[in-house]
């Protein structure tokens, strides 16, 4: 089980980054620290193109999130 909990652990911390990493790229309502961050995407993308790409990050944070949940539920459940 030692394995296990190590691969989850892994699993774990690399969602989490990319969690952070991907709510900051989001342009949110009030566009403070992500507007900044997202900026550069819509210049570089177009406009058309970012809200796109916002839509489909919206999308995979939702999953990630769900699935890093049902994770940290389950190494609850082992431990």
């Amino acid at each position: 089980m030692d394995i296990l909990e190590i691969i989850i652990g892994i699993v774990l911390l690399i969602m989490a980054i990319f969690l952070v990493a991907a709510i900051l790229m989001q342009s949110g309502k009030d566009k403070r620290l992500s507007g900044t961050i997202a900026g550069g995407a819509e210049t570089f993308f177009g406009k058309s193109k970012a809200s796109t790409m916002d839509k489909m990050l919206s999308k995979v944070t939702t999953i990630v999130a769900i699935v890093f949940a049902v994770l940290v539920l389950v190494l609850y459940v082992i431990i």
